[in-house]
């Protein structure tokens, strides 16, 4: 049998499990997709954690533990986050050791109430990194405008970060750019450039979902033409721009002093229109240096059925303009469409994070010194 995930793999795409439970955890499920399936890193959200502790009775006891302490809501989230993404840290320390750092990642993020608010995504950046106190930890922090300050700051202290929910070809550059002023600040408080890490998730399929509905309102060949090609075509466009990055005097100045470069993530890469290919945003996508994060049903339908062609990425980057000015042309902005998705990407999380407080404060009820609620 063709042991797709390794091709995928020896291309140059590190694998990523876009999932947490503290079931996976205590049934060894994770540690087998690390043995068997060629997983190397894990990422999770507040959608995740909030599906998980729903979900499950494995959370009970410390639940109860957290109750009868008098723990308040917020910091009860954060004392069962934590938990589960230190143990998928020791989980992933082989492959984190054998890789020297560049994978074996666990991604936990900040609450993302705090999108907007530079000090206070930095302050709980600070705070989770020493709650989890596991080097091959990440720290997820949403790229939006407030969150570039934030990004620079972390990096700068040492704090190895995955930004999140990026849309925008225009916000991706902001992003690298916060990555090296980071890592220059890091350089000048003598900081080993070396210790840190980063991705930046670079989201697709809701590129997709936000742009085809408005091309099948327009309904003629032409809107037909481009359907479930802009998302492609953005990620293609923002790894040139890694590229651009990557070959800038000012990188080779950091790698030269031990820096490491900031890997693109595709993130949201499972379809979400039936008619599509189930592995389109894995095998399209393919390029060195990436990271390609998956929910469990991408992953195990890479392994049984994606062709994997080697790079699909470099070499396509006029293609890929091309739809995005055929989009344009059509009516489509596409400054538009990206700032919707963004806004609609912190929303969901936001909710996602009101509803995994809820979900614990439900299992805390009960106990008169539990008073905490959500904001």
């Amino acid at each position: 049998m063709t042991d797709r995930l390794k091709t995928l793999s020896d291309a140059g795409v590190s694998i990523w499990l876009d999932d947490i439970s503290r079931e996976r955890l205590r049934t060894g499920n994770l540690a087998d997709l690390v043995a068997h399936q060629h997983v190397v890193g894990v990422t999770s959200n507040p959608t995740i954690f909030a599906k998980a502790v729903a979900e499950a009775d494995e959370y009970a006891d410390q639940v109860t533990d957290l109750a009868t302490r008098g723990v308040d809501l917020e910091e009860a989230v954060r004392a069962i986050t934590t938990y589960d993404v230190r143990w998928a840290c020791d989980v992933m320390r082989d492959v984190y050791d054998s890789t020297d750092g560049k994978d074996g990642r666990v991604s936990l993020e900040v609450d993302p109430r705090l999108a907007h608010d530079e000090a206070a995504t930095v302050a709980e950046a600070r705070a989770l990194w020493w709650m989890v106190d596991r080097p091959n930890l990440l720290i997820k922090i949403p790229a939006t405008q407030e969150g570039l300050a934030a990004i620079a700051d972390a990096t700068a202290e040492g704090i190895s970060v995955n930004v999140t929910l990026i849309f925008s070809l225009q916000r991706y550059r902001d992003v690298m750019d916060a990555y090296l002023t980071g890592l220059e600040r890091a350089q000048s408080n003598g900081v080993d450039l070396s210790s840190i890490r980063s991705v930046a998730s670079f989201f697709v399929s809701r590129v997709d979902t936000e742009v085809d509905k408005r091309l099948d309102k327009i309904g003629t060949d032409e809107a037909k033409a481009i359907r479930s090609k802009a998302a492609i075509a953005n990620a293609r466009l923002a790894y040139q721009a890694f590229e651009e990055v990557v070959a800038s005097a000012r990188w080779r100045a950091l790698e030269e002093a031990g820096a490491h470069r900031q890997r693109p993530l595709w993130a949201s890469t499972s379809v979400k229109d039936p008619a599509l290919p189930d592995t389109m945003y894995v095998t399209e996508l393919v390029a060195p240096d990436t990271v390609n994060t998956m929910p469990e049903n991408t992953l195990l339908a890479t392994a049984d059925h994606a062709e994997i062609a080697g790079d699909t990425v470099t070499g396509n980057y006029d293609d890929a303009q091309r739809v995005i000015d055929e989009m344009e042309r059509l009516g489509i902005s596409y400054d538009e469409v990206v700032q919707v998705i963004e806004d609609e990407g912190v929303d969901k999380f936001e909710k996602s994070w009101e509803e995994l407080l809820d979900t614990v404060k439900e299992a805390l009820k009960g106990n008169p010194e539990v008073e905490g609620s959500a904001k």
